[in-house]
């Protein structure tokens, strides 16, 4: 299975919860050093909570199933100064 396959397969884990409140998220890049850079849709891309559901959600489940991925980035996260966004802590 490839790298993008098994990061597919992490994401899959997530995907229900996401699109039971209308959102979702793509990969748009695996770089040669083994970032993954999400893409969150729908309404995970403008919800207050994105913060906690990448960090939460989306990057711990990549980073358990797939060990060799470095770093998880989203490229359209609710910024962190945003006064509505949720921070993990």
């Amino acid at each position: 299975m490839t790298l993008q396959e098994r990061v597919e397969q992490a994401l899959d884990t997530i995907r229900p919860y996401l699109e039971t409140d209308g959102g979702n998220v793509v990969v748009e890049e695996i770089t040669p050093d083994n970032v993954v850079k999400l893409k969150l849709l729908g309404t995970c891309a403008s919800c207050s909570m994105s913060i906690m559901t990448f960090k939460a959600g989306l990057e711990q489940a990549i980073k358990k199933s797939v060990p060799e991925i470095t770093s998880v980035e989203a490229i359209n996260l609710t910024d962190m100064n945003d006064p509505n966004a949720i921070s993990p802590m």
